[in-house]
């Protein structure tokens, strides 16, 4: 407490009286007033401000993503359908479209008259036929000879892309769940102003249609920074994001996805060793005799990422807050006192 006094002496004359009228004022300053108003202060900005201390935030986002392609195209002189181009078929939330193909067709297990055997182990000494793979086993033809088993091949290759992917459409469905709070939006990557009619026609972009869950593969690509033409000869991993920044002092009308794109490969463009992204898987049929055939396919297609993030966010009762607004009610003004001695004569 800091205290100053003041004295003041008033005379002076009225009718018959004289009179002397000494006063002393004593105001005094609580200097613990203003520390807690600066306290109140720093607390406020360090907690409402800077750390946002009033908000729970849920970022442990459960999704659920279902996806459909749709699209033909020309291939090889065949017409190409979702089945033949999409893997997986279950429409996940990883998938790639196939752009080319490298096929070996008619692919059975025989017999190679050309090398005897006697065991296993001879196989090693011969190499493979052109069109024709060992399979190192060496397997009897009659009581008395054996002779390599082999597969017999025959490469078709196709390298020139199926261009009329980038007009194929991918329509994303996407559930989602913050377990914290039990918030849960069922397929609300749709707006409920959403209908029919407009699903039928409409295809994402960034200005007039930032809600439709359909998107174009060629959008897709160019707003990954990607160019088709090359992509789709060279293949790799597109990432299409989809965010979820809802606030539940909000209306929950506001909680809706954004969308972002990107080449999630992006270093495989850089290295020369095993750029792109393909596989392998064979088809099996059955001839007329019983013999098993099949047709393997070396497959270079553009992978898709769908990969959902979000936050949930929702006020609560800082106990910081709440000692800020605590400290206030305790802040003490300055107080104020005055002492008036007086004599009249």
């Amino acid at each position: 407490m800091f205290t100053v006094t003041y004295q003041v002496e008033v005379r002076g004359n009225i009718c018959f009286f004289s009179f002397y009228l000494p006063v002393e004022m004593e105001l005094g300053f609580n200097i613990h007033g203003f520390l807690e108003a600066e306290c109140v202060v720093v607390c406020f900005r360090w907690v409402f401000i800077h750390e946002k201390a009033y908000q729970i935030t849920d970022t442990a986002i459960e999704s659920s993503v279902m996806t459909k392609v749709k699209g033909f195209g020309i291939y090889n002189n065949k017409v190409m359908d979702v089945a033949d181009y999409v893997t997986p078929t279950q429409g996940a939330s990883v998938f790639c479209i196939i752009t080319k193909l490298i096929t070996t067709e008619n692919q059975v297990q025989g017999y190679c008259p050309e090398f005897s055997c006697t065991q296993d182990s001879d196989c090693k000494k011969h190499t493979t036929k052109s069109g024709s793979v060992l399979t190192g086993r060496c397997v009897p033809i009659n009581a008395t000879n054996k002779i390599l088993s082999v597969f017999l091949l025959s490469l078709f290759p196709h390298r020139t892309p199926m261009m009329e992917v980038e007009n194929f459409t991918i329509f994303i469905k996407n559930s989602i769940r913050f377990p914290i709070f039990n918030y849960t939006k069922y397929i609300r990557n749709f707006l409920p102003t959403i209908t029919d009619a407009y699903i039928k026609k409409c295809n994402f972009d960034k200005v007039n249609n930032t809600y439709c869950p359909i998107f174009r593969v060629g959008d897709v690509v160019r707003y990954a920074q990607q160019n088709f033409t090359k992509l789709a000869d060279k293949v790799g991993v597109i990432g299409i994001k989809i965010g979820w920044m809802c606030d539940l002092d909000k209306s929950d009308d506001e909680c809706n996805p954004s969308y972002s794109f990107n080449r999630l490969d992006a270093m495989s463009q850089k290295n020369a060793i095993s750029p792109g992204y393909n596989f392998r898987f064979a088809k099996y049929y059955k001839m007329e005799n019983g013999t098993d055939y099949r047709t393997l396919v070396k497959a270079y297609a553009i992978r898709f990422d769908v990969l959902v993030n979000g936050n949930l966010i929702v006020r609560k009762n800082s106990p910081c807050g709440i000692f800020c607004i605590y400290l206030l009610w305790l802040k003490k003004a300055g107080t104020q006192k005055a002492m008036f001695p007086y004599n009249v004569t």
